[in-house]
């Protein structure tokens, strides 16, 4: 006869709960903007319930009842950037098979950055495996947003190429976004970041049209429709 285990059951977390009323939702935009600037300042793990509740001029049982931790209010705040990120890179996308390699550059960092510069963000991403998978679900979501891009911008590239490509370029405006803030006002580091990136796009999309026509020369279908002329429009990036 087995004898009944004394160890005790995994909890089921408690859901976030998102209120209806216009009052709580105010509530609610508070706490998450006080969450995002104390955990920008102190860090994912330095960051307290405590001092969320106190930034937001909440009482702590009101903060609970709308977040039962503090992984929840970093999950609202990822999830929030992946519920906007279809919508960014849709207007994006309209007009950007019409870009040059030189403006896709600056453009495409740009809204990168924008998103990688929001308060918290950069920490959140950064923060220890074991507290969400939301996070790994908007890298996900944002390379493959990019790499579509990629592909609008130069038909001929393979699906496996863009998404190669558009982690490279996140990794690139990764390394501004987190170490911008230690560089002096007239530093050319982003701008040789820039200047890096533009470099290795002209030789990967250029590379993908050249494989293209060595397909057609060997009688083989090229993938996508043939690329778009590019423009030679500059613009300034991260300044």
């Amino acid at each position: 006869m087995s004898t009944p285990s004394h160890k005790s059951r995994p909890q089921k977390k408690r859901a976030i709960h998102l209120p209806q009323r216009s009052n709580g939702k105010l509530r609610v935009a508070a706490i998450l903007e006080a969450a995002a600037a104390v955990i920008d300042e102190k860090g994912y793990e330095g960051a307290t319930m405590a001092e969320i509740a106190a930034r937001s001029e909440t009482k702590i049982g009101s903060l609970y009842r709308f977040f039962p931790d503090k992984e929840s209010l970093a999950d609202t705040i990822v999830v929030s950037a992946r519920e906007n990120l279809d919508a960014v890179f849709d207007r994006f996308d309209t007009g950007v098979s019409a870009l040059s390699i030189r403006t896709l550059t600056d453009d495409l960092m740009a809204l990168i950055f924008g998103l990688f510069a929001r308060p918290a963000f950069m920490e959140l991403l950064d923060a220890g495996q074991e507290w969400s998978i939301k996070r790994e679900e908007f890298k996900s979501a944002l390379q493959e947003r990019v790499a579509k891009t990629l592909m609008i911008h130069s038909p001929n590239l393979t699906k496996k190429s863009a998404s190669d490509i558009a982690l490279v370029v996140m990794l690139n405006v990764k390394a501004v976004a987190t170490h911008r803030q230690l560089l002096p006002p007239d530093s050319s580091v982003p701008e040789e970041f820039r200047d890096m990136t533009w470099h290795y796009l002209q030789s990967r999309l250029r590379s993908g049209k050249r494989e293209s026509r060595s397909q057609k020369a060997l009688g083989r279908p090229s993938v996508g429709r043939k690329a778009t002329p590019q423009s030679t429009g500059q613009e300034s990036l991260l300044t």
